[in-house]
């Protein structure tokens, strides 16, 4: 273990370039990718990059502006492959032509199922959007299902980067745990 390397790695990786470190999570990433619909400028996407590289998602989609809290990603986003799109129509279109489901978590949404009841597949692709605006209209009807995070408590939602961390977990969990 090279204790010199002061990066937030797990010891397998200390003293490793990020090449090498990024080849070898190449070989066990899981089918899940991210998409960030970033409306507004919000810190949570450092959050949901940092949530992403933890659980080893195949890709990050950042739709809308490019510029996102690097310092919230705290650093991971060097281990991951992030993909920038301008607008939604172009992310649809590409997830389209390469058969991905894309599945809405949003809380305030109608006809939005509870996150226990969710059916994953390989090819999904779970769709954050912006605290404040939620996931755009556009998105919200290319996706073909819709789930919400049940909650007890007396607030309308929860912060965004803890809603990706429980969806991720909840895929990971179905798809690769049992």
């Amino acid at each position: 273990m090279n204790t010199h390397d002061t990066r937030n790695l797990i010891d397998k990786y200390k003293g490793l370039p990020n090449e090498e470190i990024i080849a070898d999570l190449d070989q066990t990433r899981i089918s899940l990718q991210i998409a960030i619909e970033n409306l507004a400028h919000d810190f949570n996407i450092g959050t949901i990059i940092r949530n992403a590289n933890a659980f080893n998602v195949s890709k990050v989609h950042i739709i809308g502006k490019r510029k996102y809290n690097r310092r919230g990603a705290m650093v991971t986003d060097k281990y991951l492959h992030i993909q920038h799109w301008s607008t939604a129509a172009e992310f649809i279109a590409d997830s389209q032509t390469r058969n991905r489901e894309l599945i809405a978590i949003e809380n305030n949404c109608p006809g939005a199922k509870p996150l226990k009841s969710a059916k994953f597949t390989p090819n999904s692709i779970l769709i954050f959007g912006s605290e404040s605006d939620g996931i755009s209209e556009e998105l919200q009807k290319a996706a073909t299902k819709t789930y919400y995070i049940e909650q007890l408590g007396s607030t309308r939602s929860i912060n965004v980067g803890c809603a990706s961390a429980i969806a991720i977990y909840e895929f990971v969990r179905r798809q690769k745990l049992l």
